[in-house]
């Protein structure tokens, strides 16, 4: 008996001991990262990262002021706060940020993006290759980037890593083997290191004076859906022809029987506007924050040849003038993200989300009542003229954060944990639990 007692307590000694020896090595993985140690704040260990993707708040380090622009776990996107960020620099010389790989991310060579979005800090260049063989300050990767094409790229001390994602985990690879490679994250999710949405709505300090109108007069159908891409994880079309035993739905594109050709997409948007109350705007998949072009562009706003352009419009041949903003004025009903998402995204009281609905069938009772009443169909539209879509202004941000002399010291211990974590993304026979 006293040999068993002996036999315990030497394997819960041994568990304490490799424990410690784990917590230990993390420690030394992270704070001898193949980023400048030098004028850093110290690497926190995580689950996930190095502090920029914990889950637990109670396991960071506080990073003192840099806190509202460098954490990630806060629920906020922090936009306002590093478009407005001014850190201590050392403009000695320009950094250099190097896209590699396959994206192309359709930006000028130079400091030409920095000098065009009126940054604060400009001393940055964009290079798509390294054979100048200049000092590389930051590496931006495509979201398709492969373990194998990463494996023959030579990581010189000082790089920071970035992996930039717009499509939703679902479309993207897995990510499986890249633990301990970047260092930051730049994506539509909330928890990335440089949060990169599709738009970005902020109210007015100050509210203007709406111009009441009607938004309902001379439409006399109810709603249209423009979708190709017919077999998707959230079963969409599903949920669209059982809408269509209730309601009037126009299909348009691949999955309907009607088409608005693709050249011509001003007009598509113009009929839209004029002839229809509501605009499915589903996803190809129900992702947390993941809130395209198909929300914003096609409902809410329309893109421009004056003043700001919209990042949803970037690779559209859409051109309208700057009066022509905020003209659809049609009453997008969503499916794809987190209701909570789209309001935090999103004017207030300006879209119809389906997870409000117990069924196709509820939904379908809601727009007839919203058809027959037209005070109660105004209501979505009372945020025109209080907010207005900004420049999330990626690149300044960017920059102004690399040239940061007491950025953290950040790395991903696991991005495909991170990116593919429980309950980032449903079937469309679930639903997001409030």
């Amino acid at each position: 008996m006293e040999r068993l007692y002996r036999d315990f307590l030497f394997v819960i000694l041994a568990f304490v001991v490799v424990t410690c020896m784990i917590n230990i090595s993390s420690v030394f993985r992270c704070t001898s990262s193949k980023q400048d140690s030098s004028n850093v704040l110290p690497c926190v260990v995580s689950p996930m990262s190095c502090t920029s993707h914990s889950d637990s708040a109670n396991q960071r380090a506080p990073l003192s002021n840099l806190t509202l622009v460098w954490d990630a776990t806060s629920g906020e996107d922090r936009i306002e706060q590093q478009i407005n960020y001014k850190p201590e620099v050392d403009l000695s010389r320009n950094r250099i940020i190097l896209i590699t790989g396959s994206g192309d991310f359709d930006v000028p060579r130079g400091q030409e993006k920095f000098i065009q979005d009126g940054c604060s800090i400009k001393n940055c260049e964009i290079h798509r290759d390294d054979k100048q063989k200049v000092k590389v300050d930051a590496r931006l990767f495509n979201m398709m980037i492969s373990y194998n094409e990463l494996s023959i790229i030579k990581r010189k001390p000082g790089e920071i890593w970035i992996m930039y994602i717009l499509e939703g985990p679902l479309a993207t690879n897995d990510y499986v083997l890249l633990g301990d490679v970047f260092n930051w994250t730049a994506s539509f999710r909330h928890d990335s290191t440089i949060v990169t949405p599709y738009e970005k709505w902020l109210p007015y300090t100050n509210k203007k004076n709406q111009t009441l109108k009607n938004y309902a007069a001379g439409k006399k159908k109810m709603a249209a859906i423009f979708v190709s891409n017919c077999d998707t994880s959230n079963n969409r079309m599903g949920y669209v022809n059982e809408l269509q035993k209730y309601l009037s739905v126009d299909v348009y594109g691949a999955c309907g029987f009607k088409q608005c050709d693709r050249s011509s997409e001003l007009h598509c948007f113009e009929m839209l506007r004029k002839d229809y109350k509501f605009y499915l705007a589903f996803e190809n998949s129900n992702c947390r924050d993941y809130i395209t072009e198909k929300f914003f562009r096609n409902a809410l706003i329309s893109c421009t040849v004056d003043g700001y352009n919209p990042p949803s419009c970037d690779h559209t041949t859409i051109t309208v003038q700057q009066n022509e903003r905020n003209k659809y004025d049609v009453l997008p009903v969503t499916m794809g993200a987190h209701p909570d998402d789209y309001k935090r995204s999103a004017p207030p009281n300006s879209f119809i989300h389906v997870e409000d609905f117990e069924s196709p069938k509820h939904l379908a009772s809601y727009l007839k009542y919203l058809d027959e009443n037209d005070e109660q169909y105004n209501e979505y539209f009372k945020w025109k003229g209080t907010g207005d879509f900004i420049n999330t202004k990626f690149w300044c941000r960017l920059c102004a954060m690399l040239n940061d002399l007491k950025k953290p010291n950040l790395v991903v211990q696991d991005l495909g944990a991170w990116w593919r974590k429980p309950n980032i993304c449903i079937r469309g026979d679930q639903r997001w639990r409030r």
